[in-house]
């Protein structure tokens, strides 16, 4: 699945690329945002290069905005939000006979797939509300450099930005890298 992903978007970008050869994303404005996945796209597939990905090593997943963004197994947003209710719950010793948080304690995957937007608005409501931005983004920042994808057990930072490069990601913390790390 990884590499007919890969190979997908490897052709896609060939098909643009080739489309649009003078003009990367032509309909794109010019941001730091384009500027920082065109930079991107060139450091991991130029040979040579520090941050050269060989091509049997890479994957990408683009979000809407195109920002590059982990869903699987779930998204680092989610694991987050999931997290943090963890670690809310000794305040909140009614979490574990409600739902939804019930299952988040009990780390039941069948149910949170199948939790509507509004149980989902209740956990992002207990785990993210009643702080200021600057006493938010230490909690993130903390969450960040010490939280594992739960399937590798590798740092998120090395799904994110890869060993050495760094692209912006703005998660739903409201926050972007930049402001976080």
């Amino acid at each position: 699945m990884r590499k007919m992903l890969l190979k997908s978007l490897l052709i896609l970008l060939m098909l643009v690329n080739t489309a649009f050869a003078a003009e990367p994303l032509p309909s794109w404005n010019d941001t730091a945002t384009k500027q920082a996945i065109i930079t991107f796209v060139e450091q991991v597939t130029q040979e040579g290069s520090p941050n050269f990905v060989p091509v049997a090593e890479r994957i990408a997943t683009f979000d809407n905005d195109g920002t590059l963004c982990v869903e699987q197994p779930q998204y680092l947003q989610d694991q987050f939000t999931y997290d943090r209710i963890k670690a809310l719950a000794p305040q909140h010793p009614e979490w574990k006979n409600k739902q939804p948080f019930r299952a988040v304690l009990e780390d039941d995957e069948k149910t949170l797939a199948g939790m509507s937007m509004l149980a989902y608005g209740e956990l992002i409501a207990a785990s993210h509300a009643g702080y200021t931005a600057d006493e938010f983004a230490p909690i993130v920042r903390e969450w960040l450099a010490t939280a594992r994808h739960p399937r590798t057990q590798r740092p998120h930072r090395t799904h994110l930005f890869g060993s050495r490069t760094r692209v912006e990601l703005e998660s739903s913390t409201g926050f972007g890298t930049k402001d976080v790390l």
